[in-house]
């Protein structure tokens, strides 16, 4: 039977990617990214930083049900952080910058899978049948791309106030009230629920499929980690969706 090939590598004529054997020397870090388990585990460990940072931005915004004061006190404590050894804002700035490799590491990888299994299988099958076994597993390709452009503009949006606001309506470190006007614009609050309606499915799968790598898996515990994702994903993006349903219901003001 004939064979395809990606890089000069055999492939099955089942469209998945044969994946290649790391050859560890000088230059075996660049060896394991080549391969398909080297791309799973830096989606996988990226994907724990992002998820534990996710986690933690959703507490941190549910502050702002205590009131004003509480959240713009946060505000400043995570600019505060690390302070005198580190400058004003320091360590908020190397946890952006360790936040944006990870998500950068993460997409690159997921799209050069995506290539890799595109490349397997070049020939689309007369009747195709859609392996993945969830509508969350099948939404991962669009709902990644939708959750990118979101991150792109809750930035111009929220962290520097360039979209999204009126002249001089958005403040530094006033966060309770940036976030009332923010999501007084109800299309803004729509795509915001939207992307947390993204970043559910994302989870779901995401993390079910990050234990899986990781060899945390195994036939006995398989459905208590499968509800395990799931719940983490519920409790997320009830947390987030929260704050906009808040202030579109006239809750937060």
């Amino acid at each position: 039977m004939a064979s395809s090939s990606v890089a000069g590598e055999p492939v099955a004529q089942t469209g998945q990617v044969a994946e290649r054997p790391a050859v560890f020397g000088s230059n075996s870090l660049v060896e394991l990214w080549r391969t398909v388990i080297g791309k799973k585990v830096v989606m996988a460990v990226t994907g724990v930083i992002m998820i534990g940072f996710v986690i933690a931005h959703v507490l941190g915004n549910l502050k702002i049900f205590a009131g004003a004061a509480q959240i713009d006190a946060y505000s400043r404590f995570l600019r505060e952080v690390g302070m005198p050894e580190l400058g004003y804002g320091d360590a908020l700035w190397l946890v952006r910058i360790v936040l944006l490799t990870s998500a950068t590491l993460h997409i690159i990888a997921a799209v050069q899978l995506t290539r890799m299994n595109w490349q397997a299988r070049p020939i689309a099958y007369a009747d195709r049948k859609d392996l993945e076994t969830s509508f969350a597993a099948r939404s991962m390709r669009w709902g990644g791309a939708l959750l990118a452009i979101f991150i792109v503009f809750h930035i111009l949006h929220f962290t520097l106030g360039v979209v999204g606001f009126q002249p001089g309506q958005f403040r530094e470190l006033h966060v309770y009230s940036n976030v009332v006007a923010g999501f007084s614009v109800w299309p803004v609050a729509v795509f915001y629920i939207l992307a947390m309606c993204a970043l559910f499915l994302h989870l779901d799968h995401g993390i079910w499929s990050m234990l899986q790598t990781l060899g945390w898996s195994t036939a006995r515990n398989e459905t208590t980690l499968r509800l395990v994702s799931r719940l983490i994903a519920a409790v997320v993006f009830v947390g987030f969706v929260s704050v906009p349903v808040a202030v579109l219901a006239g809750w937060i003001h």
